[in-house]
């Protein structure tokens, strides 16, 4: 925080008085002032990396096996099973890990360091998004951790696909985590929170064809998850792995993923500029 002085004025007594204002910080110094702050908050405790990455580790290692002796009728026919389940636990990556962002917030409200942030001339957006490229860098070493070990377990896939597919993870894991904070600003109460990212998880992890192509169900339930955006979104990484690009999929993935991000960043700079009023 700077201080800067103007040229003495003369009151009506003939006195020199000065005046003292306080010169607002940019918005890329603030935001890094708040993403240093939350990185160094995750490098003293690492260990929730690796526990973000439990979940699709453990998918990887215990269901992919299991899809080896079907994979060969799902339409594409991929080379093995981690072909078609490495994407689509990307996507899971990016939903589930950035879902729960919000619950570090809420500590941070309850500990009043949201408050005391509020008091300082920061940008309130600023505030928000120093918070989203900790999510988004955390994400992007899960991903690439997960990325590794697919390709030693016989992951096939092209080079700028796979370079796509974690762009897009990382748009989508921007969206879920913006979405998280703002939720975690309107509700203040990780018992109101968690069975709302629960109500809302559920439907989108069968839906989506994360573990199994949705072709492989009845017509009524493919129909029902042709409203599903994450569905389009999964569809587009497993396109891009296999090198795809002019697909239809890579088109509505990549488009709903904008979407999702666009409207998440409103709702989350909206919830915290509110939290300033």
């Amino acid at each position: 925080m700077t201080t800067s002085t103007t040229n003495p004025t003369l009151g009506s007594a003939g006195t020199g008085r000065s005046r003292v204002t306080l010169a607002e910080p940019s918005f890329w110094r603030s935001t890094f002032v708040v993403f240093r702050r939350q990185i160094r908050m995750n490098l003293r405790n690492p260990a929730w990396v690796l526990i973000g990455i439990m979940q699709p580790v453990l998918y990887l290692f215990l269901f992919g096996p299991l899809l080896k002796p079907i994979v060969s009728q799902f339409p594409g026919a991929p080379d093995n099973e981690f072909t078609f389940l490495v994407p689509g636990l990307l996507v899971q990556l990016g939903m589930f890990g950035a879902f729960f962002a919000g619950f570090g917030l809420i500590a941070e409200w309850r500990e009043g360091v949201v408050e005391a942030e509020r008091v300082t001339p920061a940008s309130r957006v600023a505030l928000l998004a120093g918070r989203l490229m900790r999510d988004m860098a955390q994400l992007l070493v899960q991903a690439l951790i997960l990325v590794g070990l697919g390709l030693v377990m016989g992951m096939r896939g092209d080079a700028g696909g796979i370079v796509f597919g974690l762009a897009l993870t990382l748009m989508v894991g921007g969206a879920c985590a913006a979405a998280s904070n703002a939720l975690a600003l309107t509700t203040k109460s990780e018992d109101v929170m968690a069975p709302v990212i629960n109500m809302v998880m559920m439907p989108v992890l069968l839906l989506s064809g994360i573990m199994l192509p949705m072709t492989l169900g009845p017509e009524w339930l493919q129909r029902v998850s042709d409203f599903m955006p994450f569905r389009w979104i999964t569809d587009a990484v497993r396109g891009g792995f296999g090198g795809d690009f002019p697909g239809n999929s890579l088109f509505w993935g990549t488009g709903w993923a904008v979407v999702l991000f666009v409207l998440a960043l409103w709702w989350g700079t909206s919830t915290f500029r509110k939290e300033n009023s």
